[in-house]
């Protein structure tokens, strides 16, 4: 292999250890800047798996030493190198894979981080740990990750919940989810061209949508334990959005071994978070048997089971709450994962005794799971 190019792309990715094979000779400015922040973060784990670093091997003088960057100069320079894309990956590396603590320690460093949701799970996982005003400045920062992550989903879920299709009235809301195809190819069928094959519709129709009116309640049951971070954050956002809607009653509940009744702060997503006490063991038989006494409707009750399923409690318990939920006609949804990818690691046999109790079992993004909710409540 010869080209210049590609053996600069190999040293980048290598890193340093590859400075025998791979001098950094060649490398523009640019290159060895880059080559610097990504040493300093990735060489700290080649470290920790005992592989040491040439700091005076391939060419490379002191002055390239990565120990001359501090948190928030490393930042700078992954901003000043890589596309937002990437500094969000490395970032997220940084925090969650090699344990950079430092970076969530200082909030000089906090306000230099790219607010994202990766950043916001750390910062909750991280909370316990920081003294009082370390805690208000991550509630900030929480609170515009929350704020945009709210934003992009409550349009979405509204649009899901907004309402049965109504056949017999129509709408000016021009959404795929009201399009009405069999009115629109009935009013355009003079529209009939031969030549291509098609109809030509100058015409498009839609449904409206019936509003509801009788009061349903949201029962949302979330396992706090720490690998079902992404999940809390969603189900805490989600509750927000339910509670602002009309008519619909949202009852929010974390659970551990211990259970907290965060109903009153359902509102308020980041309150919910920095609520929330990661780890732990977990009894869901405790937590659905205390969910089962808010039932007070059971046919307009959603019960729904944000966990992985891996019961530290009594089972036969659970699965007889699960049971009298269902033989009362709660509408019981168990959600191994509420997230952007809906990547479910959860107990599988555990979920198909659940199912065999009456609880549909899923993994949902959560404008999917908007309109499942949606579905049920129309």
């Amino acid at each position: 292999m010869s080209d210049p190019v590609v053996l600069r792309r190999w040293r980048l990715a290598l890193g340093r250890y590859a400075d025998r094979s791979l001098p950094p000779d060649g490398m523009t400015g640019a290159e060895r800047r880059a080559d610097r922040a990504l040493d300093y973060l990735y060489a700290r784990e080649m470290e920790k798996r005992g592989l040491r670093r040439d700091k005076n091997g391939g060419g490379r003088g002191g002055s390239l030493d990565p120990s001359q960057l501090t948190p928030l100069g490393w930042l700078g320079e992954l901003r000043d190198l890589f596309p937002q894309s990437v500094c969000e990956t490395v970032q997220a590396h940084a925090i969650d894979n090699l344990g950079m603590a430092e970076l969530v320690k200082d909030p000089a460093v906090l306000d230099a981080l790219e607010p994202n949701k990766d950043l916001l799970k750390s910062l909750i996982a991280y909370k316990g740990l920081a003294d009082p005003a370390m805690r208000e400045k991550i509630r900030d920062v929480a609170r515009k990750i929350v704020e945009d992550i709210v934003r992009r989903l409550r349009p979405r879920v509204e649009a899901a919940l907004a309402g049965r299709p109504n056949r017999f009235r129509r709408s000016q809301l021009k959404s795929m989810q009201n399009f009405d195809w069999r009115a629109t190819i009935r009013d355009n069928l003079k529209n009939w061209d031969a030549t291509r094959g098609v109809i030509v519709a100058d015409r498009l129709r839609f449904y409206g949508r019936s509003r509801r009116r009788l009061p349903w309640t949201i029962i949302l049951c979330v396992d706090q334990s720490g690998s079902m971070l992404a999940s809390t954050i969603y189900a805490a956002v989600m509750a927000s959005i339910l509670t602002a809607l009309p008519a619909v009653d949202v009852k929010l509940i974390v659970f551990d071994t211990a259970i907290v009744d965060l109903s009153s702060e359902s509102h308020d997503p980041v309150e919910v978070l920095m609520s929330v006490q990661l780890g732990g063991g977990t009894n869901i038989a405790a937590a659905m048997e205390y969910c089962e006494k808010l039932v007070t409707q059971p046919t307009r009750t959603v019960f729904v089971l944000v966990s992985d399923f891996e019961e530290g409690g009594s089972v036969p318990r659970m699965l007889a709450a699960a049971q009298r939920m269902a033989s009362a006609r709660v509408t019981l949804l168990g959600l191994g994962a509420l997230s952007d990818d809906a990547a479910p690691v959860y107990d599988r046999r555990m979920a198909e005794r659940l199912a065999e109790r009456g609880m549909q079992i899923a993994a949902l993004t959560p404008d999917r799971f908007a309109e499942w909710i949606g579905s049920v409540i129309a």
